[in-house]
């Protein structure tokens, strides 16, 4: 039986340190490489939402990457687009030399941004009830779309986006960084060589959330953010600091991801890193379980979302998932053979040690070149190919979070039809599939 906690002093063993180290690694951007000597290979990237996720991760990345040029960055919060237009063009100016630079444009609207023709990509990175919206206009027109996770707040609007994905045929990525750690993928290339025999039972724990938050008063909105449009698709709502996110602030966990209008929670918020290893290991990345149920509660207040959960899956080929809140960020694996135990950032230990020094043989899934995830949607976009998660794979991984939260609400056993993506003689629960959105913004 697989123990419930990572043993600390067993993390990455000797295959994974080199390749942590190449996936780390700054790309060094080399002077001369902006403006008329670029490379026609260079891809203009406009960034959409200029929050803690945007300018501590992503736009780093992109920064570091001769692939890429960051050309314009959009935001409701005039001070946090600000910001990151400012660590844009300063990290241009060093790279080139000549301490000036001012290539980066703001856009307060994220439509005027979509507008320029000279644009690319996208990088969306706004609060969740936005991902869908914002992506289905990006590529609408014309440009590829990597798009934070989780990709949508109900399964509806995530089908919405898959399909317009499908009709324009654009470079898309959901953006999780997780299946470019080399524990996690390592884990994955293991379980579906068959390492650990036949796969039995997955056991998937995400960390708690914080203490519920009551009704605060309503407040004036702060000089700067364009409150109305940052609400966009959401209902009405008085504004409150504890909705949006602190004023003049960048690393600050913001409010609105305890907010059922705007994001599903925990559930989806770790479950879209660790449940997308689980469907990557079992192989039903495009498709999911076919059964669920469980339990779990609910904070009261303006901080509403999911506070606790204990949820089975039961997926065709027989395996099971069991998916808790409250523990380490962690996936486990449980075969015929033996087991393997993945967490976040870097733990992995296996019933037998020797298959984590191992390589795949010839005709075997080898995932050692697995890209950062930047670099991931860039090289897709420059060679025509697919990422490795586009977003019908993302959006397969939030269903799965999002069937348990509606198991939890009905609060009985549900059987699900990955194929049409429907309960099974459940009216109550598939009404839940769709949120209402206010205005014309699909």
């Amino acid at each position: 039986m697989i123990e419930n906690t990572i043993n600390p002093t067993c993390t990455r063993r000797t295959f994974l340190k080199g390749t942590a180290a190449t996936i780390a690694a700054p790309l060094i951007l080399r002077s001369g490489m902006l403006g008329a000597e670029s490379p026609s290979n260079r891809i203009s990237v406009g960034i959409i939402g200029t929050g803690r996720q945007s300018h501590v991760i992503n736009v780093p990345q992109f920064l570091r990457s001769n692939r890429a040029t960051v050309t314009a960055v959009c935001d409701v919060d005039r001070w946090r687009m600000e910001q990151e237009r400012d660590q844009v063009n300063n990290f241009y100016a060093e790279a080139n030399g000549n301490g000036s630079y001012d290539g980066c444009k703001m856009y307060d609207d994220f439509r005027e941004l979509l507008a320029r023709d000279d644009i690319d990509a996208v990088m969306i990175s706004s609060p969740d009830h936005w991902h869908v919206p914002m992506g289905i206009a990006a590529l609408r027109a014309g440009k590829h779309a990597s798009i934070e996770k989780p990709l949508s707040t109900c399964i509806a609007h995530g089908r919405m986006l898959c399909d317009v994905a499908d009709e324009t045929g654009l470079v898309t990525r959901t953006d999780s960084e997780f299946r470019s750690l080399p524990n996690f993928w390592k884990a994955v290339e293991i379980v579906r060589n068959g390492r650990i025999g036949q796969l039995e039972e997955v056991r998937v724990s995400t960390p708690g959330d914080t203490e519920p938050v009551g009704n605060p008063e309503p407040m004036d909105i702060p000089e700067g953010l364009n409150y109305d449009l940052w609400l966009g698709p959401a209902p009405e709502a008085p504004y409150t600091e504890l909705r949006v996110h602190p004023p003049n602030q960048m690393r600050v966990r913001p409010g609105w991801l305890r907010i059922s209008d705007y994001t599903n929670g925990m559930i989806t918020n770790w479950g879209s890193h660790l449940n997308d290893i689980v469907q990557w290991a079992n192989n039903s990345d495009r498709s999911g379980p076919v059964s669920v149920s469980g339990s779990g509660s609910f904070s009261e207040g303006l901080w509403d979302t999911i506070t606790a959960f204990d949820l089975v899956y039961s997926y065709a080929n027989g395996v099971k998932l069991y998916y808790t809140m409250g523990g380490t960020p962690t996936v486990a694996f449980r075969g015929s053979e033996g087991w393997i135990r993945v967490g976040y950032p870097n733990a992995i230990e296996a019933s037998n040690p020797d298959w984590l020094e191992e390589s795949p043989g010839a005709d075997e899934l080898d995932l050692s070149g697995t890209m950062e995830d930047k670099e991931d949607f860039l090289h897709a976009i420059q060679t025509g190919g697919k990422t490795i998660k586009p977003v019908e794979v993302g959006h397969r991984t939030v269903s799965l979070c999002q069937i348990g939260l509606i198991a939890v609400k009905v609060a009985r056993p549900l059987r699900w039809n990955p194929d049409i993506e429907q309960f099974e003689g459940d009216d109550e629960a598939n009404a839940l599939l769709q949120h209402p959105v206010r205005g014309n913004w699909m």
